[in-house]
């Protein structure tokens, strides 16, 4: 097997592009997108529990356990196709908090 240090010798350097005020932005974005995402799912979740997983074309119990699976990805793709605006909105605040903005 190949060292990993071998295939990927920058992986420990720092990059002297990337300042410290960067990677505060960036660790921030995800936060948010994150948030956006949990919340999403939340919402999702609850519109999906009066849905009865019985009849002919239900999935019966496996269908129960992974609906939140279903819902948390799909909360996912919502984020990353724009959502809902939540996640612009939490971001500013949490840059203006560290005073990053």
């Amino acid at each position: 097997m190949a060292d990993p240090i071998a295939l990927a010798p920058n992986l420990l350097t720092p990059n002297p592009t990337t300042t410290g005020s960067d990677l505060a932005r960036s660790r921030v974005k995800d936060t948010a997108q994150k948030f956006e995402s949990q919340f999403l799912a939340q919402m999702i979740g609850h519109m999906f529990e009066g849905i009865e997983t019985d009849g002919p074309f239900g999935g019966g119990f496996g269908e129960q356990m992974f609906r939140s699976v279903m819902t948390d990805t799909m909360a996912q793709q919502m984020t990353k196709a724009g959502g809902i605006g939540l996640s612009a909105t939490v971001q500013r605040e949490m840059l203006k908090m560290q005073g990053l903005n």
